[in-house]
């Protein structure tokens, strides 16, 4: 699973001897409200992002499967396809690409779907734009330094039983077969899997692989565990790698070392 992150591209090139201009980044903000879609676009062109618009969650899928931005900024509630269903679609077609979500209303259950379909942060209206600049750099922070690493990195595969992870390549592999992860299920299964047998609390995972406290929100590992067993048990429901350890969190099994 080679990593092919916007982010990745964010850097001066060069042609020779002559540098070429650093490349903007690019932002695609996917929302219905002309209001706040304006405005989001006046104050990041202003800060030097090239930023491009979509009206309805379908355009917005389309958009950034072709465009491959940096950052999505995307609305909860959207026409012809909800944040959600965009969110999960580009999770499994673009899993690289940072998305931060916008809420409508502060409910716990909205920000808990957002992070369960795969978004990297949300946001709560109304909001600061400079608050949301600020959410939108530390999200792509996150993501460029996973890009600097990959491909560079010295730590050797960890092999357990059937399964290979090679961190430098951020490849997943069970027997012979390729395993597609998003950056989370990545880091939550090369967490595990470094550390057999050792019980990981569902607060600790929340701050260890999101870098944010999310209060309260422990159905959002339970439902990226879910996804993760899918994609390397033989039997999900009857897990030999991934176990719960009930009432805390979860364990990498001792008997795949």
């Amino acid at each position: 699973m080679s990593t092919k992150s916007a982010a990745n591209r964010a850097k001066v090139e060069t042609d020779g001897d002559e540098p070429k201009a650093e490349r903007k980044l690019a932002l695609l903000v996917i929302e219905d409200d002309e209001n706040i879609s304006t405005a989001i676009s006046e104050y990041f062109t202003r800060a030097g992002y090239e930023v491009k618009m979509a009206e309805d969650g379908v355009a917005g899928v389309q958009a950034a499967l072709i465009d491959r931005p940096d950052a999505v900024v995307l609305d909860l509630m959207l026409p012809k396809m909800d944040g959600l269903a965009v969110c999960r679609e580009l999770r499994e077609k673009a899993p690289y690409i940072p998305i931060l979500m916008l809420t409508a209303k502060d409910d716990v259950v909205d920000k808990v779907l957002g992070l369960e379909m795969g978004a990297d942060d949300y946001i709560t209206k109304p909001f600061s734009l400079r608050e949301l600049e600020a959410r939108i750099k530390s999200v792509l922070r996150r993501v460029q330094a996973a890009a600097r690493t990959e491909g560079t990195s010295d730590e050797a595969p960890i092999v357990r039983g059937k399964l290979r992870i090679d961190p430098a390549k951020r490849e997943v592999t069970v027997g012979d077969r390729l395993v597609e992860l998003t950056p989370k299920e990545f880091e939550l299964l090369r967490l595990f899997a470094s550390n057999p047998g050792r019980v990981f609390p569902r607060k600790y995972l929340l701050e260890k692989i999101w870098d944010y406290s999310y209060e309260g929100y422990d159905r959002t590992i339970d439902s990226h565990i879910n996804r993760l067993r899918a994609k390397i048990e033989e039997n999900p429901e009857n897990p030999q790698m991934v176990l719960t350890v009930w009432g805390i969190g979860y364990k990498f099994s001792d008997e795949q070392r």
